[in-house]
């Protein structure tokens, strides 16, 4: 790309973001189109079978669920009254530093008109305490200073107590040596450590860890640190964030599945993948219920479960220890989503997303009509809401049926005029199916690269050393699967493109710097950080560095 087409591809972006290009090679596959299967159908899998057909390449994607989108899949039921509704696994963010994921949706929609922002990312405190994003300065560092003027969780007579050496590490984030800094350590080790304020580390910090749906006692402190970066100190978008208009199948994976295929790709939903083995003279061999089929190329971009699963029905597909690190990734506790259809509505005043601590299990709540046409279609036909309550990191034995009954109390407490409600209709998602990054973890999991230059993965579980982080790093592990076959061929590949990979301040950089090692300036701040360099075990955990923990 010249100089002057980066400039242009700049425009709607970060003027700092970085831009990675691929390998130069030829713009499409000439001669015979090499055939690749792309194992699995959400975000990754299709922004590689995306990559890939544009260039010519041969694209089969196998999807075992009946729709695409993977987590952010879309699916439709009827409810009691007659009305045919899409049911999905919860609400979804699309932040606007998601470069390389708004890149592919803007594939079918130039001007991202199938998105919409929501006024602010408002967050409720049971015992009152409100805070919010929206008038937060966006340009770093003021964006986070003015988050910290603004903000009741920072009472200044707490702000006395935090240990600045301790916070330093916030100051200059870099991938990948985040995660040698501060991978040993929990995100909440870190933030006790730094002292944060008690208020603003439940109403402010947990919203990141969370979004891993994962406890700050089990998450690495670097994936939290990493999005500190990405959202308030990397980028100057903040932490605004748009959503689709309709439905996940409507408004992003219909038309994408139409662009594919007219770009030669064939689409195979509910066809589950049995196995995925080399074949003896080349390229893999790939089993479904309906025979086998022989791939050039193999993507696989499955969820943890799945690719742990695969792999292990896959004899001889890649080394023993890829398969050993494969065998070793772990899931985040179960989450439940729970959309309500109620005959009268909310409050006017009430948010469409609102985040929400202190209230038991739930995380947060959603009102769709305030964003979504299919849902205000149905509120303005009945005068009802439809309301969609998520809990994240449930215990793995909770009761599902106690946990549906706690989030409704909950949503009475927080929006107490839904006391008078009644249920039309109800839906309730269980899952267990998003990684865990846990303290010590980043060096097990795998890269997009394996030992077969024509075996990738790609996911959000996926090791990819960019500031990118969940539906981000998914997009963009999809592109560089993409990329590491297309540049063995000869092709070159997508252009990605990532918030800074440092700091943006010098001052700041310079400060962190004269912090010295993170987090070691002082000896209670050791010993706040089990597993440490002066714990019993080192870096890493009791198995040594870039072992899982327990």
């Amino acid at each position: 790309m010249s100089p002057g087409r980066v400039r242009a591809a700049r425009r709607g972006r970060d003027r700092r973001a970085r831009v990675l290009l691929p390998a130069a090679g030829a713009p499409r596959i000439t001669g015979e189109p090499p055939r690749t299967a792309v194992v699995g159908g959400g975000i990754a899998g299709l922004a590689a079978a995306t990559a890939l057909a544009e260039r010519g390449v041969r694209v089969t994607l196998y999807e075992r669920e009946p729709v695409l989108g993977g987590r952010v899949a879309g699916w439709p039921t009827t409810l009691r009254d007659g009305t045919p509704v899409t049911m999905s696994r919860g609400f979804h963010a699309f932040f606007r530093q998601y470069y390389n994921l708004r890149g592919l949706l803007r594939r079918t929609d130039p001007r991202l008109e199938r998105l919409s922002g929501l006024p602010d990312y408002p967050l409720w405190h049971a015992s009152g305490m409100r805070d919010g994003f929206r008038h937060v300065p966006r340009t770093p560092p003021w964006s986070a200073l003015g988050f910290v003027a603004r903000s009741p969780s920072f009472p200044p007579r707490e702000l006395t107590r935090i240990r600045p050496a301790a916070a330093l590490p916030l100051l200059d984030v870099r991938v990948p040596d985040v995660y040698a800094r501060l991978d040993h350590v929990s995100a909440h080790d870190f933030l006790e450590a730094i002292r944060f304020p008690e208020a603003a580390r439940h109403l402010a910090f947990e919203v990141f860890s969370r979004s891993f749906f994962a406890d700050p006692r089990e998450l690495s402190a670097a994936e939290m640190v990493l999005m500190f970066h990405i959202y308030f100190l990397g980028s100057c978008e903040g932490l605004l964030f748009d959503v689709p208009v309709e439905p996940f199948p409507a408004a992003l994976w219909t038309p994408l599945a139409a662009h594919l295929r007219r770009h030669g790709a064939e689409l195979r939903t509910s066809a589950p993948v049995e196995s995925v083995v080399p074949a003896p003279h080349g390229g893999f061999t790939v089993t479904l219920g309906d025979g086998r089929h022989h791939h050039d190329a193999v993507v696989l971009a499955l969820d943890t479960a799945g690719l742990r699963s695969l792999v292990a029905r896959s004899a001889g597909l890649g080394d023993p220890a890829w398969r050993e690190r494969i065998g070793r990734l772990r899931t985040a506790p179960p989450f439940l989503v729970s959309r309500l259809w109620l005959d009268r509505p909310v409050a006017r005043d009430r948010p469409g997303f609102l985040g929400t601590s202190g209230y038991g299990t739930l995380d947060n709540v959603s009102v769709l009509e305030r964003w979504e046409g299919e849902a205000a279609r149905w509120a303005a036909r009945t005068g009802g809401s439809v309301v969609e309550l998520h809990a994240y990191a449930l215990p793995e034995d909770a009761a599902v049926d106690v946990e549906r009954k706690r989030l409704l109390e909950q949503l009475h407490r927080v929006y107490p005029e839904t006391r008078r409600a009644r249920v039309v209709d109800e839906r309730h998602e269980w899952r267990a199916d998003c990684p865990l990054f846990p303290v010590g973890g980043h060096r097990a999991r795998p890269p997009v690269r394996t030992a077969d230059p024509h075996l990738v993965l790609a996911g959000d579980l996926v090791r990819t050393d960019l500031p990118v982080a969940l539906m981000e790093r998914a997009a963009t592990s999809g592109f560089l699967a993409a990329n590491a076959l297309l540049e063995r061929w000869g092709v070159r590949g997508q252009t990605l493109w990532t918030v800074p990979d440092r700091g943006r301040s010098r001052v700041l950089r310079a400060l962190a710097r004269l912090g010295g090692r993170p987090l070691r300036g002082t000896a209670d701040a050791r010993r706040a950080l089990p597993g440490g360099p002066d714990g019993p075990h080192g870096p890493g955990g009791p198995d040594g560095p870039g072992t899982p923990g327990a």
